[in-house]
């Protein structure tokens, strides 16, 4: 292979709270200079070279194409008669926003390629108003996520006005009648110190037709933390207003309501239902008056309580599903035309979905709605003005997404809409294994192989482990094509994530960050002990947090795993909160301006635990230029210094991908990514992307 390309090494050391810490490559920060661009022109090269003539790679791209062309559905939402929903069919780079109406008739709202020949833009958010005649949407390009928000009549698909800028993460609740909305915008630029542009959000009320910089309203925010997220949502009836506010990604919220019956949608008269207090809590009212307060307060695996909304001091708060000693609830909808109304509740047990079937009025268990398998549920929707139908979308290992219909009255389950596509997927086993960490805490984690085949085989184990983010099986095009050609395809449920609550993701955060990576090496040291990989046949994957997993991962144990591919990722742990978002995960990891919390963070981060001489695993790198979450720097840096310290012969390379984010892509980019990551790892551990082993074992999906 080529040489590496030669990177200077700084003379920067710092002193930080007594901690004398190196930064020999901080120059590689600096994305425009020239020095930076030389060097990453070179490290393209470098990938392309090694990369591009791997073996296989011409039938795992068709492959996996073949298996993206499912395409996918989303869960309709429901105004009156009318319904929207998005659906990608398998000629299509990405989902599409249709309505139907009564008459079942479809018709496109928004196709971000119709916006966008060239596949950039994303449609990142939308919501109808409470009468189905308008329809807020958001979209960005290039990845940037910079979401601009417009305003569309629904009958003639025009445009009402848009598009409003700095709306990224705004949630929108409307008021009756269409003509006025809740959302949050970020103060312009001028308007915050500079490096602050991220940050500084306000919750506003906006008139439809009116000018947002000149005539909305500003409703809350003013004086609050900068790194604050808001949530808003107005009752259906139009009588509540509710709005949240979260510092950052905390795992806890403040919630506030108004009577709009007893003030002005100007000026409402927000009064607290949870201040400084260390638990989330959401709240929803009811078209029967009553509020429903969903929360982990005193409930790590979260319970649902109901209140009256005029009183939700905590005392009033009453039990009606109360937190279950095993399984997460994440969930509900109510379904009241019937003699006895119901409540549905989401729940993962395990990572696995259920649903159970629960007195409106009391909350006592009646049933369980029955699902397709051991898979994954999304949202339980509910027709907004009642009924005794619920639908919700349903994925697993083998099956592309779907939606489901419920029928409380006859208490069946039946398929309401497939993916679009039809594709043969490979016959896979998926097994949930339990193993011990290293404190003796026991994890989780799904292991999806061929049937028949046993003994060590090329393997990929992937983890996230944080920010209570669950890992629950999903259709995946990368999983079964990798299992499709004799692999093993491991995902830990490590702690950080919320696979058994919010006490299991903290148990992965701040100081206890640690826990997850014993987590993932002891699921590691698991396979390994079960016969099903080696060291050398073991590569490891894992993007954004997950990046960091995998960082961490490979600097400490680089003797258990082979290769690793390191998405995304934030490995710069001292210097992370200058850039991006970082400021807004500084609950979740630690800020390095606290001489504890520092300490924290130099013992794990990947970039500072680098050392010369030690052979470590070949890595890829992969970076997407627009990315406003994690900035690429991070990759740039630790790819410089195990260049410059590894004492092995494995590649240590870098892809770098322009015109597209930290998040959502076209289909098409996400098969370049998937077959460059993949064709790498199975060079790596021994896997043969042959045309024998991509066309056995296959079941009609």
């Amino acid at each position: 292979m080529t040489p590496y390309p030669p990177a200077q090494r700084q003379d920067i050391v710092e002193d930080i709270h007594g901690h004398r810490v190196a930064d020999p490559y901080r120059w590689l920060e600096d994305a425009d200079s020239a020095e930076t661009k030389g060097w990453l022109a070179a490290q393209d090269r470098l990938f392309h070279e090694a990369v591009d003539a791997l073996p296989g790679r011409d039938g795992l791209r068709e492959r996996l194409g073949e298996l993206l062309g499912a395409g996918s559905v989303g869960s309709p939402v429901w105004r009156g008669g009318r319904r929207f929903f998005t659906r990608r069919a398998a000629d299509q780079e990405h989902p599409v926003l249709y309505t139907a109406g009564p008459d079942g008739a479809e018709r496109v709202l928004v196709d971000p390629m119709a916006i966008d020949p060239g596949g950039t833009t994303t449609l990142d958010g939308w919501q109808p108003d409470k009468e189905g005649r308008r329809l807020a949407y958001k979209v960005s390009t290039g990845g940037d996520e910079e979401s601009l928000l417009y305003v569309m009549d629904v009958a003639t698909g025009e445009r009402v006005e848009g598009p409003i800028d700095r709306a990224r993460y705004s949630a929108v609740a409307w008021l009756p009648g269409g003509e006025a909305y809740y959302y949050a915008r970020r103060l312009p630029a001028r308007d915050v110190p500079e490096g602050e542009e991220q940050y500084h959000r306000r919750v506003y009320l906006h008139r439809v037709g009116t000018e947002p910089d000149t005539d909305d309203v500003l409703i809350f925010g003013e004086g609050m933390d900068k790194t604050n997220y808001y949530g808003v949502g107005v009752s259906r009836d139009g009588r509540w207003l509710t709005v949240s506010s979260s510092q950052g990604t905390a795992p806890r919220n403040d919630l506030w309501i108004a009577d709009l019956s007893a003030c002005p949608a100007e000026a409402p008269e927000l009064r607290a239902v949870q201040e400084g207090v260390d638990a989330g809590t959401g709240l929803h009212v009811g078209r029967d008056g009553r509020a429903y307060i969903f929360t982990d307060r005193d409930a790590p695996r979260s319970r649902l309580c109901v209140a009256d909304p005029s009183d939700l001091s905590y005392g009033a708060w009453r039990d009606l599903v109360p937190e279950d000693p095993e399984a997460v609830l994440t969930d509900f909808a109510i379904l009241d035309d019937l003699d006895r109304p119901v409540l549905l509740a989401g729940w993962t047990r395990h990572a696995i979905s259920e649903i159970t079937v629960h007195d409106l009025e009391t909350g006592e268990r009646v049933g369980t709605v029955p699902t397709p398998g051991l898979g994954s549920i999304g949202g339980i929707i509910e027709r907004p003005e009642g009924g005794h139908e619920a639908w919700f979308g349903y994925t697993d290992n083998v099956t592309p997404s779907s939606v489901m219909r419920y029928d409380a009255r006859t208490g069946e389950t039946s398929l309401w809409a497939s993916a679009p596509g039809t594709v043969a997927v490979p016959e896979i086993e998926t097994r949930q294994v339990v193993y011990t960490s290293r404190d003796g805490t026991e994890v989780r984690m799904l292991v999806a192989s061929r049937p028949d085949l046993s003994g060590p085989r090329p393997t990929i184990l992937y983890g996230y482990g944080g920010f209570n983010i669950s890992l629950t099986p999903s259709y995946s095009a990368s999983i079964l094509a990798w299992v499709e050609a004799g692999g093993v395809y491991a995902i830990a449920n490590l702690r950080g994530g919320s696979e058994e609550g919010e006490e299991w993701h903290r148990a992965g955060m701040r100081e206890r960050k640690q826990n997850v990576f014993d987590d993932f090496h002891a699921a590691a040291e698991k396979l390994i002990a079960d016969g099903l990989t080696t060291p050398a046949q073991l590569a490891i994957s894992g993007g954004s947090n997950g990046g960091l997993l995998v960082g961490a991962a490979l600097t400490q144990r680089p003797d258990l795993y082979r290769a690793v591919v390191c998405s995304a990722p934030l490995l710069d742990m001292v210097r992370y909160e200058r850039f991006g978002l970082g400021q807004t995960w500084n609950d979740e990891y630690g800020t390095a301006d606290d001489p504890e919390e520092f300490g924290w963070l130099i013992g794990y981060s990947p970039y500072h635990h680098v050392h010369e001489g030690t052979a470590y695993p070949a890595v890829l790198f992969t970076t997407f230029g627009s990315d406003t979450r994690v900035d690429p720097l991070h990759a740039r840096k630790l790819c410089a210094a195990l260049q410059h310290a590894t004492a092995s012969d494995a590649p240590i390379l870098l892809r770098n991908e322009a015109e597209v984010g930290h998040a959502a892509r076209s289909v098409s980019r996400s098969a370049d990514l998937m077959t460059d990551t993949l064709t790498f790892m199975a060079a790596q551990t021994g896997l043969a992307f042959s045309p024998d082993e991509l066309t056995r074992g296959l079941i009609a999906g």
